[in-house]
């Protein structure tokens, strides 16, 4: 009999003790995702436009033909929204992690240069921004191969992180292990803390992320239809886990994406929560290869595995 594939219980009552640096009672980790011009397009040999996590619900033109009004909505975040966004975690010294795809930063080398510069972490978001499901493992190698190359080459060292599109495929994280250079994935959404598991006979770190605290909800539904919306949501997650940190504390992931967040509305919604983070002590705003780095020295695999 196969034994079951998925771990239904995890830490379970009694979750180990983060032990974050300076006694922090919560881990935030603030993601910005960069795709823009690497999502799928007629110009790229796609057959399709994009459709997913835009200004309007679903294609506005059928198969086979660009999709004007999509992929100026998608050009909004590397032209506009992204530089909005780095203005605002420069102003409060807060350090991100950059899911970048490598295609979309080629095509962008001052953002590139920026993100390097700021110090920020780019964990590779592929190649292109497409689909993993449905490649086979021989493509779906030479792609990671390729985003890993291509990164390192625009931001100047290569990504230790990786995460898919909206879905690994089940060959994605035997992959990364097979890569050899990267400390961690984000492709799971199932904990409050990193976690180990075992790949083959290596064991493999998963720094969980997070589809809730996610402007990606300002586009599809059920979501966000205000700037209040996403704050209040945001709020509410921090303050529940600051107020367990006091004995267990935990990681909290914001994710948001140039095109969406940068825009000036919610934009403002999202100034508002960073602001309210920086008026509490005890929190480290940290960049997911800092957490890595962290959860490596103080909670290595053989006490786990």
């Amino acid at each position: 009999m196969n034994q079951y594939p998925r771990d239904m219980i995890g830490y379970g009552a009694h979750p180990p003790h983060a032990a974050w640096p300076n006694g922090a009672r919560l881990a935030l980790q603030i993601v910005m995702n960069y795709e823009e011009g690497s999502e799928y397009s007629i110009p790229d040999g796609d057959g399709t436009s994009e459709m997913y996590l835009t200004e309007v619900p679903g294609a506005t033109v059928g198969p086979g033909k660009r999709d004007l009004i999509v992929e100026s909505v998608y050009e909004y975040g590397s032209r506009a929204g992204f530089w909005r966004l780095m203005r605002m975690f420069a102003e409060r010294k807060i350090d991100i992690t950059v899911f970048g795809a490598a295609l979309a930063l080629e095509r962008n080398p001052e953002a590139a240069r920026a993100i390097a510069d700021a110090g920020h972490e780019v964990c590779s978001h592929g190649w292109r921004w497409v689909g993993f499901q449905d490649m086979d493992i021989d493509e779906e190698r030479a792609q990671m191969r390729r985003a890993v190359a291509s990164i390192e080459k625009t931001i100047g060292q290569r990504p230790l992180g990786w995460y898919c599109r909206y879905a690994p495929s089940i060959n994605t994280r035997k992959l990364v292990v097979e890569e050899g250079g990267f400390l961690y994935d984000s492709d799971d959404y199932n904990d409050d803390l990193p976690y180990w598991v075992r790949v083959g006979e290596k064991p493999h770190l998963v720094i969980p992320y997070t589809l809730d605290a996610n402007d990606m909800k300002f586009s599809v539904a059920p979501g966000f239809t205000s700037g209040d919306g996403f704050f209040n949501y945001l709020k509410d997650a921090f303050d529940v886990l600051y107020a367990e940190g006091a004995t267990t504390p935990k990681m909290m992931s914001v994710g948001l994406h140039t095109r969406l967040a940068g825009r000036p509305g919610r934009a403002a919604s999202l100034a508002r929560f960073l602001d309210y983070v920086l008026e509490h002590r005890d929190v480290w705003v940290a960049r997911r290869v800092d957490i890595a780095h962290h959860w490596i020295a103080q909670h290595p695999a053989e006490k786990y595995l």
